[in-house]
């Protein structure tokens, strides 16, 4: 069973080991995304380059692999990561953004899930579904269904990678193919600011890079985001106001508050 303790535990230890998270991520959320990961204890290194990417990955302890913005050079250094990665035994973590939207995209994200030993898989419904289904649409980088229409196809896809998946909406289902868990956590105005999916990804390489239980630690990372959001909301009312103060509290956010307001639901 996860709980809002296990939550409390694993930030605290981010915190104190500030784990070295290597990103390959998409250029529009780059500065987000590695401002959230120091605000939450890592330390963050967004490096693409192809001929730096394996040394970056063997010193890191994790990797994370967002599709965003893809070229040709980029989906190679996400490749080779993702072998050196596999090699050091350290979490991998698969954003598959727009997944369903191009072929491009649905191509490389399959790719990579070949490519080496993936542990997490966070995107929308439709980006997971798109996973499993090439005949499946989303809207650019937008879902065009709900959490419950993919949640059949997460399990069968953690299964078949033996990873866990995470579908986040407004209510989050994590699975490892067996066992279910959903966070209730966060707030609508994430919904407003571009990169939150991005950014709840990159956390959960944190928190995945502290504790190897992945299902756990995604639970945990997710109920961590969404606490931030709800929190920020409070002392927000607008997007660009809500995007500056959500950084704040995941900085800001005592341990006490994560454990209490965790939502974590274990199914």
């Amino acid at each position: 069973m996860v709980t809002g303790k296990d939550a409390r535990i694993i930030l605290e230890k981010v915190r104190t080991q500030k784990p070295l998270i290597h990103n390959i991520t998409n250029y529009v959320v780059m500065n987000y995304t590695a401002n959230a990961l120091l605000a939450c204890g890592a330390s963050p290194v967004m490096a693409h380059a192809y001929n730096e990417v394996t040394e970056m990955t063997s010193i890191s302890n994790a990797l994370v692999i967002n599709i965003g913005t893809l070229e040709n050079d980029w989906i190679n250094s996400m490749i080779i990561a993702a072998g050196v990665a596999t090699h050091k035994g350290i979490p991998i973590v698969l954003d598959p953004v727009g997944a369903g939207a191009t072929t491009l995209r649905t191509q490389t994200a399959k790719k990579i899930l070949h490519s080496g030993n993936i542990s997490v898989i966070r995107g929308n419904a439709s980006e997971v579904l798109a996973l499993a289904d090439t005949q499946v649409m989303t809207k650019g980088v937008d879902s065009l269904h709900s959490v419950d229409d993919a949640a059949d196809t997460a399990k069968a896809i953690a299964q078949k990678y033996q990873c866990i998946v995470a579908i986040t909406g407004p209510i989050d289902v994590i699975t490892d193919g067996s066992t279910t868990i959903h966070v209730h956590n966060g707030h609508k105005l994430m919904s407003y600011v571009t990169g939150t999916g991005c950014t709840a990804t990159a956390l959960i390489g944190a928190f995945c890079a502290i504790d190897n239980d992945y299902l756990k630690a995604t639970a945990c990372a997710l109920a961590y985001f969404g606490v931030a959001g709800e929190l920020a909301a409070k002392k927000a009312i607008a997007p660009g106001s809500f995007m500056i103060q959500l950084l704040d509290e995941l900085f800001a956010m005592t341990l006490t508050e994560l454990e209490q307001y965790a939502k974590i639901e274990n199914i």
